[in-house]
């Protein structure tokens, strides 16, 4: 995720670093070249003039305009949920520590809980980016506890298993209710939904053919543009083109970025930003100290 602090509009014009610019640099060179190609050719092609005029493009624009608003709609509404889920994450493992804390008699591990909730956060973030976990379960949980999870498939519904089977064993103390077991387990629910939200976000991505057809539309359009233009606006047609495809092309990747809300891409969420602050409210409902929040890394990107 991009944070950068709010710009006045003159250096927002000249932003670099949190922009797609430089991952579609290629392109808009590709773009440039097809483009003086076609001034020095007169859009002609093996001799031949190429019947093109600027009404088929202006039709042709609007039909591809709605269809990319339609795609990054699509991709921000993936983005937007699984915001969503970890934002309910966060509201669910606080109220859960805060349950324990207050409800659970002392005989029980309450630290010992939290850091399992802790630990079924990091699960999650690495569980979705498919990346190691057991670094972070050993910090937390310990080394042979962790090590019981490591051949585990899922190991934040198996963490959530040892939280409710924990709790579980309170049922018998007479501190504890029906009544607050429910509440508990209710909050335990709730986690196990957010994971399941999550699950399907990073399972379903957006069918492949809507991907492929608007890269293709895209691509066609942009090539296609510098030989309508050429008769109207001859040697400007470079600069026209390239700040067309520029618009084009930039929200073709925006959207395929937004569209995987876990990856480590700039417009992904923080995953590792947000894990942290979990676990920093959470030790401090438990009166430990905090670690260090997440910095930005590479110049505002924080991951």
């Amino acid at each position: 995720m991009i944070v950068r602090p709010s710009e006045n509009w003159f250096r927002l014009l000249f932003v670099w670093n949190g922009s797609v610019l430089q991952s579609i640099i290629p392109q808009l060179l590709f773009m440039a070249a097809v483009s003086t190609l076609a001034v020095f050719t007169q859009g002609r092609i093996f001799g031949e003039k190429i019947p093109l005029n600027t009404a088929p493009f202006t039709l042709f624009g609007l039909a591809l305009a709605i269809f990319l608003a339609f795609r990054n709609n699509a991709s921000y509404g993936r983005f937007n949920e699984a915001r969503h889920l970890w934002g309910s994450l966060l509201i669910s493992t606080r109220a859960l520590t805060s349950q324990v804390l207050c409800y659970v008699p002392e005989q029980a591990n309450k630290f010992q809980l939290a850091q399992t909730t802790i630990a079924f956060i990091y699960a999650l973030k690495h569980q979705l980016r498919n990346t190691d976990p057991m670094p972070d379960l050993v910090r937390l949980l310990g080394r042979d506890q962790a090590e019981l999870l490591r051949a585990k498939q899922y190991k934040p519904t198996a963490l959530l298993n040892d939280i409710r089977r924990e709790l579980a064993q309170t049922e018998r103390h007479p501190q504890v209710g029906e009544t607050k077991l429910w509440m508990l387990d209710a909050q335990i629910n709730e986690l196990g939904a957010a994971v399941g939200g999550c699950e399907r976000i990073a399972s379903t991505p957006i069918p492949f053919s809507y991907s492929v057809l608007l890269h293709r539309t895209v691509y066609a359009y942009c090539v296609m543009l510098p030989f309508g233009l050429v008769d109207s606006t001859e040697f400007f047609t470079p600069l026209l083109c390239v700040f067309i495809s520029y618009t084009l092309l930039a929200l073709e990747a925006i959207a395929s970025e937004v569209a995987e809300p876990f990856t480590t891409a700039p417009n992904a969420l923080a995953l590792d930003a947000m894990s942290r602050n979990i676990e920093r409210s959470i030790l401090e409902l438990c009166g430990r100290p905090l670690p260090e929040a997440v910095a930005p890394i590479r110049l505002y990107h924080l991951t």
